[in-house]
């Protein structure tokens, strides 16, 4: 019970900092171009989830209400999003290089070739 408890306030911080707005990034409050806020706290979530203990998984569903699954669907198309680029360059940045890394393992490994 006390991990459950200490999971359900690790999260409640992260949900806490998610509200709160990151030095250095642009928000955007107008109309045209705009991300939507739930995109906004994704790419929130991506840039400090690693700061806490527990299960990445777990947070998806408790903050977002979706699966693990459904959250890297939406992440993926949100960081060829231009205005997530405008958002938060180096997160975008890192997060593309980090799935090109990974689609190229993964090209390797069905090709038999040495990753």
């Amino acid at each position: 019970m006390e991990a459950a408890a200490a999971a359900s306030e690790r999260n409640a911080q992260v949900a806490a900092e998610l509200a709160l707005a990151e030095p250095g990034t642009v928000t955007f409050d107008g109309p045209a171009g705009a991300l939507p806020e739930r995109d906004r706290d994704i790419l929130a979530f991506e840039r400090q989830w690693w700061r806490y203990a527990g299960a990445k998984e777990q947070a998806i569903r408790e903050l977002f209400g979706m699966s693990a699954n459904r959250y890297y669907q939406i992440l993926n198309a949100l960081i060829d999003h231009p205005d997530a680029m405008a958002f938060d360059p180096m997160l975008v940045k890192r997060l593309r290089r980090l799935r090109s890394a990974r689609q190229r393992a993964r090209s390797q490994r069905r090709l038999g070739l040495d990753a």
